[in-house]
């Protein structure tokens, strides 16, 4: 039964059906399409190479871990520069003028996206599973928000293949003057480890509806889904060298990445820190285009005539969502003095009510941190927090003994110079402070080095659309938090990146506007 409500109300649903009152539900009942993590063999742990698995040209392998337990999944082959080389030369290959790729239909383009988006909705149950061992998360998490909103995200774009443009523009003179919108060339995408296949398919989705050719390396974390869907993006049809996925580390694989001479374009989220490296590399070698989807520490500014209930349930999951493992999550919390005290209690009392452990459980709503590395991390400046001052309210520290499982916590009268306040803690750590008035809390809100996404709650339509007009932030949810939808916009003002994902917005990252300009004889009107 269970599995007929998920086809009948999940399949092809966005976020923002789920946040912040149905997604309990959903966790609960739609989870119980139980799936057992032992029937869930690694099928590809090899480079995708012009359509064909091979070793890493070294013989390299690393391990893959479980976070949920520690355990080794398997192990993979590790790309390095000789590898990186090989793909970005199939994918020029494919890129030249006459070559199957190049001389495709649009619309056959997005029917290839099309039938790949089938093929994962068809595997859906394995793909969650591998993406739930990979990464930590919650099953439930990966089969009804991860995987689906992967789907959406290629047929959004499938759809996007032959709408993509020039114009006839009517100038001056007996001129014939029109614009193409061409293809980059060469994209390479460096993706993270906290939606592994989801920000795979942000990347690439728009990258080939517009005619490009990839080079995708994963999360050293988390390689396994992609490598999957490589495997069914051959089956589907694409071309020999327009999809390359390779597995390996930052700073070889991905900085050969960045280095190359013959890679036209970097589409990279993940730290600030990992960007400006990626930024630089361009410049150094042969200025390709550069999107950078970065850190943050978005501000969540809740007023006192909000309405509480839904304030309360839509701020926990802007933190506590995929166990704080969000860019945009809303980890500053700025609560107005009337209700201060009645909505930290709450908050702990959400917090609290969060249910860790096996992610194939079907009441587990909470999973594990990606590794130890980032464990480590969220407990120093949780200690740090307790140190400087902040009232810890609940949680702060390793949650059992297998796996990587951090407490809920939150803190509440945090000052802003704290380093919980100034750090991306990326982990499920809550920080809460009061203020007083908006002008106030626009100001503390502003003052910081990210500027990713921010949240507003207020019934207020005047002060909502006053603070988020000031709000120096790429995406500001109103009433909400965490909505991300395919069809619109995603990206940073700041240390937080520039470019956008989603959207149509997405599209003019991957093209290049060409002008023609030709004489005529003579131009009639």
């Amino acid at each position: 039964r269970a599995k007929q409500w998920y086809q009948r109300r999940v399949r092809g649903m966005t976020l923002s059906k789920f946040l912040p009152r149905t997604f309990a539900r959903l966790q609960s009942t739609a989870a119980s399409v139980a799936f057992n993590s032992k029937n869930t063999p690694i099928q590809q742990t090899q480079l995708f190479i012009n359509n064909e698995f091979v070793e890493a040209k070294s013989g390299n392998r690393f391990e893959v871990i479980n976070p949920s337990n520690g355990d080794i999944i398997c192990d993979v082959a590790e790309a390095d520069k000789a590898d990186v080389d090989l793909a970005v030369a199939a994918a020029r290959s494919a890129f030249e003028i006459g070559s199957p790729w190049r001389t495709m239909d649009a619309s056959q383009r997005g029917r290839l996206l099309y039938k790949l988006a089938d093929a994962i909705e068809r595997d859906i149950d394995y793909i969650s599973a591998l993406e739930t061992i990979d990464n930590g998360k919650p099953f439930s998490d990966s089969r009804n928000i991860d995987i689906p909103l992967v789907i959406n995200c290629l047929r959004y774009y499938a759809g996007w293949a032959d709408k993509i443009h020039g114009k006839v523009i009517p100038a001056d003179g007996s001129t014939l003057v029109y614009t193409r919108h061409e293809p980059v060339g060469v994209v390479g995408g460096i993706i993270p480890w906290n939606f592994p296949l989801l920000m795979f398919a942000w990347k690439i989705a728009p990258m080939l509806a517009c005619g490009n050719t990839a080079v995708m390396k994963c999360a050293e974390q988390t390689p396994l889904t992609a490598l999957y869907v490589a495997k069914l993006a051959k089956e589907v049809g694409f071309p020999d060298g327009v999809i390359n996925v390779l597995s390996g580390f930052g700073h070889t694989a991905g900085g050969a990445m960045s280095h190359h001479m013959d890679i036209d374009k970097i589409g990279f989220t993940g730290s600030t820190e990992v960007g400006k490296i990626i930024q630089q590399a361009s410049g150094q070698s042969n200025l390709k285009r550069v999107t950078l989807e970065l850190g943050g520490k978005s501000p969540n500014i809740v007023f006192d005539d909000c309405d509480l209930e839904q304030a309360v349930g839509a701020s926990h999951m802007g933190l506590f969502f995929n166990v704080g493992q969000c860019c945009c999550a809303g980890s500053r919390l700025y609560v107005q003095e009337g209700i201060y005290e009645k909505f930290v209690g709450e908050m702990v009392k959400q917090a609290q009510a969060r249910v860790l452990g096996d992610p194939f459980d079907p009441r587990t709503n909470h999973g594990a941190q990606i590794d130890a590395t980032q464990l480590n991390k969220i407990i120093g400046l949780v200690d740090s927090g307790v140190k400087q001052g902040a009232s810890l309210q609940c949680g702060g520290g390793q949650y059992g003994d297998k796996g990587f499982y951090m407490e809920p916590t939150v803190f509440a009268d945090v000052k802003d110079d704290m380093d919980i306040s100034t750090q991306e803690i990326f982990g499920p750590v809550m920080q809460i402070s009061s203020f007083k008035t908006a002008e106030e809390v626009i100001e503390r809100a502003n003052n910081t080095n990210y500027g990713l996404a921010a949240g507003v709650f207020t019934k207020n339509v005047d002060k909502m659309y006053q603070v988020s007009s000031a709000l120096k932030a790429g995406h500001v949810w109103g009433n909400t938090y965490n909505v991300l939808v395919t069809q619109s916009p995603f990206g940073g003002y700041k240390e937080s990146g520039f470019g956008r994902d989603l959207g149509e917005y997405a599209l003019s990252s991957y093209t290049e506007v060409k002008c023609v300009t030709m004489a005529v004889p003579q131009k009639n009107s």
